[in-house]
């Protein structure tokens, strides 16, 4: 079945068995590699991308529910002001260590701080409870996040 939606500000068509994890889509169909498997059940947070500026966890969303919408990926999200601020945090900070959970780290943060510009570290806790870093540098993330806020501000 033929799906088409926005990716990464492209018009984009896929044909797909529409019950396809978008996760699998964006990675062997389109070979965009940045989103990446973690567990497969939507609990790790390495699968993060921005479904029409929300976080989800591509793993588990069949791209029949990208019909219309609009993708956005690790690969893009440097193109919006906040992606970049947080990217930036991210090197700035030091962030990643083994890096396999940092492309969905990057796509939940950005989708934080677009809705909200000043979190606490409680709204940022809770907006990143569902990403899951091996390496635990969990405090980076935050710092990372409240110095791309300010960045942002």
């Amino acid at each position: 079945m033929t799906t088409r939606f926005t990716l990464n500000g492209q018009p984009t068509t896929v044909d797909v068995d529409p019950g396809t994890p978008i996760l699998w889509v964006l990675r062997d169909t389109l070979e965009l590699t940045g989103t990446k498997f973690g567990c497969g059940a939507a609990q790790c947070g390495a699968c993060t991308v921005h479904m029409n500026g929300a976080a989800i966890r591509s793993c588990v969303t069949p791209v029949s529910a990208a019909a219309g919408a609009r993708i956005t990926t690790i690969e893009a999200v440097a193109t919006d002001k906040v992606g970049r601020a947080v990217q930036e945090a991210w090197v700035k900070h030091d962030v990643a260590q083994c890096g396999y959970c940092q492309s969905g780290q990057v796509m939940s943060a950005t989708a934080l701080l677009q809705k909200t510009k000043q979190p606490t570290v409680a709204q940022i806790d809770a907006a990143m409870a569902g990403n899951i870093c091996r390496c635990g540098t969990y405090a980076r993330v935050r710092a990372a996040i409240l110095d791309a806020a300010a960045a942002i501000a």
